[in-house]
Parts: structure tokens; sequence; C-alpha cells
């Protein structure tokens, strides 16, 4: 990897009802010192603990609403 590129911030974004989006290739250290590595060049890494494939997104926040939410809506 040339210098400037390792120069540069590593872009991440966080949405409100999403995955935050990071600029790959990552490697991701899990809570058991596990070590996952993607080489995709946007990943996106499941906040919300729902995912199947954890610790990537496989966008079941989807089909539920937020947490927070939950049962704010009931009545």
């Amino acid at each position: 990897m040339p210098n400037d590129e390792r120069d540069r911030p590593v872009r991440m974004r966080l949405g409100t009802d999403g995955p935050m989006l990071i600029e790959g290739p990552v490697e991701i250290t899990l809570p058991d010192g596990s070590v996952v590595r993607s080489d995709r060049f946007t990943v996106a890494v499941c906040l919300c603990g729902r995912s199947a494939r954890y610790p990537w997104c496989d966008t079941s926040h989807r089909r539920r609403p937020p947490r927070s939410r939950r049962g704010s809506d009931a009545t």
C-alpha cells in the first residue's frame, strides 16, 4: 500500500437507523479476541446486534423498529 493511502484517515459513516459504513478493507477484533477481515471497498458493520452474519450487517435492522422505539408505539 502506498504511503499516501496509509496516511489518510479511515472514513466511517454513522446513520441513525442502520449500520456503520467503513471504507475497507477492515479488520475487526471481536469481544472474544477473534479477528475477522473484509476486503470490500465499503463494509457495513452491524450496530443493532440482530445480524446473523455479525459483525457484518445483513439488513436485519430493517425488519423490526429500533430498540429505542419498541414499545413506545404500543397502545
